[in-house]
């Protein structure tokens, strides 16, 4: 028979050995060492001789360069009503280029009415009548090859812009360009936004 006193001394060297070594595996990785931390990522930065590119930002609020012939009233329309740019200008004039020829070619005109001063609804009114009784078939808008202003001039209140169009129309079996100069008007004292078609002359 074993002696029981053997038995607990090799259990007490077991145990002691089995701490030594959990010891030995954590204790390493506790606070007595040094935080371990990713080094930085390396900061970025131009080529040598090489200047950064500035960021891009608009103001609003900045006086813009008008040239060209109609730089003058331009300018003056500006001055009138300081929320005139000729960039939004244009954006709109091609729009509404669009959008009254397609009318016209479609006869709308309810969608014409709020586009047009009343001279010129007038006419565009009886031609369209002229057109459906001829049973003629209408062209419609392919293309704007060119738009660009022409004039501007400001007389009081009321802003006038001619704006040169050149597009090509079609009828689904001939083209054709059309060169066109169309006169824009705004009251710039008006809260509203919106130019009207004021006159269409052909262009030379």
């Amino acid at each position: 028979m074993s002696n029981p006193l053997i038995e607990v001394l090799i259990l007490a060297a077991v145990a002691l050995f089995v701490l030594w070594r959990l010891y030995s595996a954590l204790g390493r990785g506790g606070d007595e060492g040094p935080m371990q931390r990713p080094a930085p990522t390396p900061e970025k930065r131009a080529p040598q001789g090489e200047a950064p590119v500035p960021m891009q930002r608009r103001v609003d609020n900045e006086r813009p360069i008008f040239t060209g012939p109609a730089a003058a009233g331009l300018e003056d329309i500006y001055n009138a009503d300081p929320s005139f740019r000729a960039e939004d200008f244009m954006r709109g004039a091609k729009a509404a280029y669009q959008m009254i020829v397609a009318a016209y070619s479609k006869g709308d005109r309810n969608a014409l009415r709020p586009l047009l001063d009343d001279d010129v609804y007038e006419a565009w009114d009886a031609a369209i009548a002229a057109r459906d009784a001829s049973g003629a078939r209408p062209f419609e808008l392919l293309r704007i090859k060119k738009a660009e202003i022409e004039r501007a001039e400001l007389d009081g209140t009321m802003a006038r812009v001619m704006v040169r169009y050149e597009a090509e129309l079609g009828d689904g079996e001939t083209t054709r360009i059309a060169r066109e100069i169309w006169t824009f008007m705004r009251n710039v004292s008006s809260s509203d936004p919106n130019w009207l078609l004021d006159d269409v002359d052909v262009a030379a």
